[in-house]
């Protein structure tokens, strides 16, 4: 695999997790916690139960999937359906019993959330790192291929050939044209997926065996075996 072709697929690589993949369901799910947490709490149990923590469930879930934002929006949704509970059961909670239920909650979708977002802040510098060391790699290499095919130019001119100097300078800039335009097509950065053609530089000197089968083209036949006219 070329360098430009694993630059391509470090941007690319897919996740596993699926509440990254797919975030709508993710958040189906978190809500239908919700709703059975809510459910368990109303019609079973009493104040002495500790169902209210099973809201940990769909907290724990936002919070990995949406980062710290997620988590603690879920934790505060979780402590409204606790209030909603205490209003429909006429449930009398005192100061321990709110602390016990609600401040463990809030810290888990802060805590998991935060370490979320540090996680992927980490996942993405780490790419950038890989991709920057590719890119100077990839430097490095046309580079190299460059101060090769001009000093090779360099020498012919010294060495009193001008046409073969000309030539030569001529296809490393067609080369590093090449390159460059196949590196931005890699990389899904045109609008093109062929090299266009550079501004100011020549044509590629044609090889002789090049020449001698343009200037003698095969005939075409037909499909009933008869020669068509050179188009």
């Amino acid at each position: 695999m070329s360098t430009a072709a694993r630059l391509v697929h470090l941007g690319t690589r897919p996740r596993n997790q699926w509440f990254s993949q797919r975030p709508c369901l993710a958040v189906g799910v978190i809500a239908a916690l919700f709703v059975a947490v809510l459910a368990l709490r109303l019609l079973a149990g009493d104040a002495a139960d500790a169902y209210s923590m099973l809201y940990a469930l769909p907290v724990a879930l936002a919070a990995t999937a949406f980062g710290q934002r997620g988590g603690v929006t879920a934790g505060l949704v979780a402590v409204s359906l606790i209030v909603a509970w205490v209003v429909v059961r006429d449930v009398s909670l005192g100061l321990t019993g709110w602390g016990s239920r609600a401040l463990p909650i809030l810290l888990l979708g802060f805590l998991v959330g935060r370490a979320t977002d540090r996680a992927r802040q980490g996942e993405t510098e780490r790419r950038r790192l890989e991709q920057t060391a590719l890119l100077h790699r990839e430097a490095i290499e046309i580079n190299d291929s460059l101060i090769q095919g001009m000093t090779a130019a360099k020498w012919s001119l010294e060495s009193g050939q001008p046409e073969a100097g000309l030539g030569t300078l001529t296809a490393t800039l067609h080369e590093a044209h090449r390159i460059v335009s196949e590196l931005i097509r890699r990389a899904n950065m045109g609008g093109s997926t062929h090299p266009t053609p550079a501004p100011g530089i020549p044509s590629a000197p044609t090889s002789p065996a090049r020449a001698t089968h343009r200037s003698n083209p095969q005939p075409l036949r037909g499909e009933r075996g008869s020669e068509r006219p050179d188009l």
